[in-house]
This record gives structure tokens, C-alpha cells and sequence, in this order.
């Protein structure tokens, strides 16, 4: 296969990575962990934890799991919370017990959790008290058989975890009273692991790591299965495209993405880590003004995020007080970077924002921008070590040069399948191990390669394909714009017409003046027709806009 991407790789970065490096996740964590073992791995509320720390507290958690619980290998255990260091440590124990990793986000309704519960067959969950109550709604109709539950404090240490849990519960009023009967405590369940001991399971790289579910934006959830070969090959890819920029044990990372999604959890929590690196995990990142605060002089060297939570950052009074000084990588993925948010960032930051692509199907990484890039170019960048791309039609035909179509993966990163959806499977992925991600993509001579849109999301304006990124991308750089989505509605002449929904950052703005705003910079046929303003948009855990919701509430 003709790469010509590769020509372009910065210096230092290689064609191919060594997918033997390592059997498992469990390994490199544990490679990891005594490399480092007196640096940071993880703060939060304040409190750090070093490598040393969280290889003692993982290998409690998987002596309970293993020896008071009794799970054997391959069964599913379930991980419901926001970023705390409860995560990383519910998260390696599991693996260390050799446990399918199922996680869940914890704003899931009953119907979601019992579905995305039963669907895997998870027989354990390690749940914080904050959303409890949802599980106890839906745990009958489960097979769950074991709970684990934690308050949002209780790793943090007296007397922080004290003051924090008292906050949570009694002042902010954050903890909805629940009816779990005889769920175990962590912090119990890792006093108990203590005294039981852990012995070492073999983990092997064809065994699954995680059942990571979609959002479910085109039907019910799926579990994607994610092997331990599959995700050391994203880290090892992802780590050979940051050698070059980066430094062993030195580099600290903003996390405000939920470890739980596919992007933190690659990107942040293992890639970092494979280098020694010190995550901050951010647990409330809606809250953009305490956000900023945390912050401000954390002189944090990596951040990484969606195009709304840096649109977010970028609109929240005193983030000029923020100190980047010392920053290297602002990388943004999970959705389209828009030209007005990246040059805002650069503008503030003196980087660029580099904007990847990926999705949870790949472990997530495909493609990234180089991290030499000196300016915002609009692209996904590259496709990176070991990884290859075509474009095809519809018939699954490769498409001429120039041409758009629809974007094809194949590497040591794409999943093994959906769990128990063989014929959805076969619908994505073929014989010869080529995914079809349902996103339209054009590559130019260089090999960096444009999304153009979801094929799905495409409006047909009098046979004319139009792609709302391009619309949204133009919109947002008026300046009384904070948010837009685009969206196609029915239209008598063109079958379908562009609608805009926009969130205000100029109370004054009109219909009028954003639609000629539009005529100067769109064609005809891509210029909206309708105008919605709205106080927000709908939008995933992660900030992702969810245009298909936008077209159920306003087309």
C-alpha cells in the first residue's frame, strides 16, 4: 500500500511500531510501576498518588476481587464514576485480576445501566455513592452479584476524605438516597485485598481488556471488545508519535475528560503513564470557572479535551491568568476542532491545537496532527505508526485520488468485534481486517487526511451534498456565536434545507445578521435557511455535540 504520509512524519517518529513490546496491559502497568515508582501518577482534590502507591492499592483490589469475591478470568466487572483516583485503581486492579473492564458512564439512566449491565453479563460493579440510586432501581433485573460502592472522598486520606464526603453529602446535597442492600466499601474491600494477597494471573494480548460501549447514536449500545494487544498497540502507537516532543517522568497532564471514554482512557490514563507521566484528574470539568482555578498555576505541560470544553475554557473569565508556560501537547479529538476555537487557542496559548482522530472501535487513535504543526491546518493529520487507510465508496470500491470517501482502517488497534453482535460486526468490519467507520475523509498529496462529515449527517440540498461540519466551522467564527450545530430540515424546493441552532455569546444577535453573515461566506446551497436560538446544546458526557438529538428537537 502507497503511504505517503509517511514522508512526513516528524523527525524521530517511526513507520512501524513493536506490537510485541508488551503481553498486556497488566504488564506494561506493572513495568510502569516499578520504573517509577516514587514519581506522581495521579492527583486529585489535592491529593497525589505515586506509582508506588497505586501498584499496592491495585494489587489489594485484585486480591479481593480474586480471593474474597472469587471472579476468575474474563469476567466483566463494571467501573461507574467520574475522574477520582478511585478509577485508576479500581480500573488496574480489575486487569491485574485478569477482569474484563466494562466502563460505564455515571450519568447513565436505569434504562441505560440495565442495559449496558445485562448486555455484558457484568457480574460485579464498583459504583460511587452519588449514583447509587440509579443502580438500585435497575439491579434486580441485573445478574450483578457483587457491589462495591465509594464515597466521592474516601481515598483521599484524613481528614480530607471527612471534609469532602461531608461536603458532597450534606451541603451540596449530591448523594440521592439509595436502597443497595450490603454493598461493600472500597476502602474495606482494599483492607481485606491487603491481608488475602493477590496472586499473578497470565493475561495474554488476544484476551479482552475492556467492553468499551458506543453511544449508541445509530441504535442500542454495542461493547466494543478492546483486547490487551489491541490497547498496548494504541499506547505504543500514540507513545512513538510523542517521543520526540516529550520527557520521561516529567510531563503533567490536565485530565478533564472522564477517564471511562475511550479518548482519556488511551490518551491520558496509559499513554501517559507509559511514560511516567502525572495525571490531574479534573472530576467536575462543567464547572469551567472552578476548572480554571484548579488549573491556573499547575504550569500543566499536556491537556487534552473536545472542541467544547476548550470553547468552554476560552469563554471562562480568567483563563488569561492561566499559566502555559510550560505547555507542550493540546491535543482535541472526539469531534471536529472548529478554525475559530484553535486560533483562539493559539492566540491565548502561543500552541497549536492539535486536533486527532479516532474512535472507540481503534482503541481510539487513527490519526494525529504532528506535534511540530505551527499552525491550525484544518486536517486530522496523519495516519499514525502501523496504521493504514483507504477511502471507498459505497460498494467498498477504493475511490479515485481527491475523491471523497468513506474512511476504511486497518491496524493492531481495530477491536475484535462487537460483543455478541457477530452481524453487526460483519456490517463494519471485513475478512481482511479493514474497519469502516462511517465518516467521509478526503487525503491530499501529503497523506494528511480531512474529515468531511459523518455520512449519516450529510444534507442533500437539491442533490448537492452538504456537510454541517463546514457549516459550523463557517458559523462559529462570528464573533456573537459561543455554539452552533447544523442540522437538515424538509424544504418544498430542495428536499432538504440547512438549519442552524446557536447557542448566543452576543445577547444582541439576530437571525438577520447571522444568515448575512452566512451569504459572505457560503455558497448558495450551503447557506442556512432557518435560525433556532437555544440556551445550550445537547451534548454526550464528553462535550460531543449529538446532532442526531439536534434533529430530533428541532428538525
Amino acid at each position: 500500500m502507497n503511504k505517503p504520509w509517511l514522508a512526513h512524519y516528524p523527525p524521530g517518529v517511526p513507520a512501524e511500531i513493536d506490537v510485541d513490546a508488551y503481553t498486556s496491559l497488566v504488564q506494561m502497568f506493572e513495568q510502569c510501576c516499578e520504573r517509577f515508582a516514587h514519581a506522581p501518577a495521579f492527583s486529585n482534590f489535592g491529593v497525589t498518588l505515586s506509582y508506588a502507591e497505586l501498584d499496592a492499592r491495585t494489587r489489594a483490589f485484585a486480591g479481593y476481587l480474586q480471593n474474597d469475591l472469587g471472579l476468575e478470568k474474563g469476567e466483566r466487572i463494571a467501573i461507574m464514576m467520574p475522574n477520582l483516583l478511585q478509577y485508576p485503581t479500581a480500573l488496574f486492579g480489575a486487569l491485574r485480576a485478569g477482569l474484563t473492564v466494562v466502563n460505564t458512564n455515571p450519568l447513565y439512566t436505569e434504562r441505560e445501566l440495565e442495559h449496558q449491565i445485562t448486555d455484558s453479563g457484568a457480574s460485579a460493579i464498583v459504583i460511587v455513592e452519588n449514583f447509587a440510586h440509579v443502580l438500585s432501581g435497575c439491579i434486580e433485573r441485573t445478574a450483578l452479584r457483587h457491589v462495591i460502592l465509594t464515597r466521592m472522598g474516601d481515598l483521599l486520606g484524613f481528614p480530607r476524605s471527612m471534609l469532602v464526603n461531608f461536603v458532597v453529602k450534606h451541603v451540596k446535597k449530591l448523594v440521592p438516597a439509595h436502597a443497595l442492600e450490603r454493598p461493600v466499601m472500597l476502602s474495606d474491600a482494599l483492607v481485606r485485598g491487603r491481608a488475602l494477597g493477590f496472586t499473578p494471573v497470565s493475561v495474554q494480548r488476544d484476551d479482552l481488556a475492556f467492553l468499551q460501549y458506543t453511544g449508541g447514536t445509530t441504535g442500542v449500545a454495542k461493547g466494543a471488545m478492546l483486547s490487551h494487544g489491541n490497547m498496548v498497540a494504541n499506547v505504543q502507537q500514540a507513545s512513538a508519535w510523542l517521543a520526540p516532543f516529550i520527557n520521561e517522568g516529567e510531563e503533567l497532564v490536565v485530565t478533564a475528560l472522564p477517564l471511562y471514554h475511550i479518548f482519556a482512557l488511551t490518551a491520558n490514563c496509559m499513554t501517559f503513564m507509559h511514560y511516567g507521566g502525572h495525571n490531574v484528574l479534573i472530576t467536575n470539568p462543567r464547572d469551567m470557572p472552578g476548572f480554571v482555578k484548579e488549573i491556573r498555576n499547575l504550569g500543566f505541560t499536556v491537556i487534552t479535551g473536545v472542541n467544547t470544553l476548550y470553547n468552554g475554557l476560552l469563554n471562562t473569565p480568567g483563563i488569561e491568568a492561566v499559566d502555559f508556560s510550560r505547555l507542550k501537547v493540546a491535543l482535541g479529538g472526539g469531534m471536529a476542532v472548529q478554525r475559530a476555537v484553535a486560533e483562539r487557542w493559539h492566540a491565548l496559548t502561543g500552541k497549536t491545537l492539535l486536533e486527532a482522530y479516532g474512535l472507540t472501535e481503534t482503541s481510539p487513535a487513527v490519526c494525529i496532527n504532528p506535534l511540530d504543526l505551527d499552525e491550525f491546518n484544518g486536517s486530522i493529520g496523519l495516519p499514525i505508526p502501523s496504521t493504514e487507510i483507504s477511502l471507498r465508496d459505497d460498494d467498498g470500491n477504493a475511490v479515485e485520488p481527491g475523491t471523497p470517501g468513506e474512511l476504511c482502517v486497518r491496524g493492531p488497534q481495530v477491536m475484535q468485534g462487537y460483543w455478541q453482535r457477530p452481524e453487526e460486526t460483519r456490517n463494519v468490519l471485513d475478512a481482511d481486517g479493514w474497519l469502516r467507520t462511517g465518516d467521509v475523509a478526503q487525503i491530499d498529496d501529503l497523506g494528511f487526511v480531512r474529515i468531511v462529515d459523518r455520512k449519516k449527517d450529510m444534507i442533500l440540498v437539491s442533490g448537492f451534498n452538504v456537510y454541517p461540519n463546514e457549516i459550523e466551522d463557517v458559523v462559529a467564527r462570528h464573533p456573537g456565536v459561543l455554539e452552533v450545530g447544523a442540522i437538515g430540515v424538509p424544504d418544498e424546493r430542495s428536499g432538504e434545507a440547512v438549519k442552524l441552532v446557536v447557542v448566543k455569546k452576543d445577547p444582541g444577535l439576530t437571525e438577520e445578521a447571522l444568515l448575512a453573515f452566512c451569504r459572505d461566506q457560503l455558497t448558495n446551497y450551503k447557506r442556512p435557511r432557518h435560525v433556532t436560538f437555544a440556551s445550550e446544546l445537547p451534548k454526550s458526557n464528553v462535550g460531543k455535540i449529538l446532532r442526531r438529538e439536534l434533529r430530533e428537537r428541532y428538525g
